[in-house]
């Protein structure tokens, strides 16, 4: 394998920044870089301000200062040249494949020859980002979840060209990296399929949330209403969950699904309306709710509210068991027990599997029904989920 010391972070924002952070703790020797000084010296003062916070607890080790750790980290805008020394590149910019496909170019075109480049990418093949590159055995993925420093998973994907040597060494280097909130969980990704293990997982569940959105402005059902169907069964409504993730994020996934999987993705009308109007959620302050109420304001409609019927929580544990099977025929995991684990270790919630073993027969008949309903053909159960061959697929 490949021995890692220096690494290279390129994009300084949210996930930039939490990546860098981690790797100094793990002690390695950390590049910062993006397009502009601003971007760079806010992801830096990001770090700086986090190292501070983890001394004043004592979580830097005993006698470890956070200007000590802030040593190891280098900043830069020139990535040709601040690559020349480095041995391992993780990517954290732009969803954007043609800019992403760019970069990795000039990691391998301008960094020694064993660099590796690993992108965080959510949802993109690691395949095709690595195509054109002229080194794509030596790209990887290595997708983190939000806040980095506290959400244990990190999604380790091989694409078609990815030697086994670079899978390994990527692996080890995602071990090796500190979780503030426990031990990491690596989720070995074996083969290259949109949206990985955890996204792939949950996202048919917006085909049939779409669903219920329209049918609630057709019959004129309060958004309230709707999240009343699973309230005190998830910490936040369907419709609150929407405003909190962001409906222009919504929309874009579901085009992108929609263009990789099934037109069934396609995103519902209430919503395309919304963001067209401008009304992307909490961070505009209007979305579904109007969010100048807070959320004790949206909590109190809620509880106040009349259960709508549209919206049945286990249809949606049906889907996702039925996607988590498709995850396995497809070959991207050995075995439904790294599914499991890493929904609870990226979105700490538990997967499908451990419920779906008792009821796949009557999710199976759920899935039917709801398919036959919305006429929307994806959502009907793939014949792993139906046989319950799955049960044996758990490592």
């Amino acid at each position: 394998m490949v021995d890692i010391k220096n690494i290279l972070v390129l994009g300084a924002g949210l996930m930039g920044n939490g990546i860098a952070q981690v790797s100094l703790m793990a002690g390695y020797n950390v590049k910062l870089v993006d397009i502009n000084d601003d971007l760079v010296d806010n992801g830096y003062a990001k770090i700086e301000q986090g190292m501070k916070k983890l001394e004043t607890k004592g979580a830097l080790g005993e006698g470890v200062t956070a200007s000590e750790v802030l040593a190891r980290l280098e900043k830069s805008t020139d990535l040709a040249s601040a690559v020349k020394d480095s041995d391992m590149v993780i990517e954290a910019i732009i969803e954007k494949m043609d800019i992403k496909k760019q970069v990795c170019k000039t990691v391998m075109d301008n960094g020694p020859s064993h660099v590796i480049f690993a992108s965080n990418t959510s949802t993109m093949s690691i395949t095709e980002i690595g195509k054109d590159s002229g080194a794509p055995e030596r790209v990887s993925g290595m997708h983190f979840f939000n806040p980095v420093a506290l959400m244990k998973c990190i999604e380790v994907i091989k694409g078609e060209s990815t030697s086994e040597e670079v899978f390994e060494t990527t692996m080890q280097v995602a071990k090796s990296l500190p979780c503030l909130k426990g031990k990491r969980y690596i989720a070995p990704v074996l083969k290259d399929r949109p949206g990985f293990i955890v996204n792939r997982l949950n996202a048919p569940a917006q085909i049939y949330l779409g669903w219920v959105f329209d049918q609630a402005v057709e019959q004129n059902i309060p958004c309230e209403r709707i999240d009343a169907d699973s309230a005190g069964k998830t910490p936040m409504g369907m419709c609150e969950l929407a405003d909190y993730v962001g409906l222009d994020t919504m929309m874009h996934v579901s085009a992108y699904y929609k263009e990789q999987l099934s037109s069934d993705f396609e995103p519902s009308n209430v919503i395309k309306d919304m963001v067209a109007a401008g009304n992307l959620g909490a961070k505009t302050g209007k979305g579904f709710y109007d969010w100048s109420e807070g959320r004790d304001g949206i909590k109190a409609k809620v509880k106040a509210a009349e259960p709508s019927g549209l919206f049945n929580l286990e249809n949606t544990m049906a889907i996702l068991l039925n996607e988590g099977c498709r995850i396995l025929e497809e070959g991207i995991v050995s075995g439904y027990k790294i599914i499991d684990d890493a929904n609870m270790a990226g979105m700490n919630t538990p997967g499908p599997f451990g419920a779906g073993k008792n009821n796949f027969e009557k999710w199976s008949q759920l899935l039917e029904d709801l398919a036959t309903k919305t006429g929307k053909e994806y959502l009907r159960p793939c014949e792993l989920m139906k046989s319950g061959g799955f049960v044996s697929m758990r490592k």
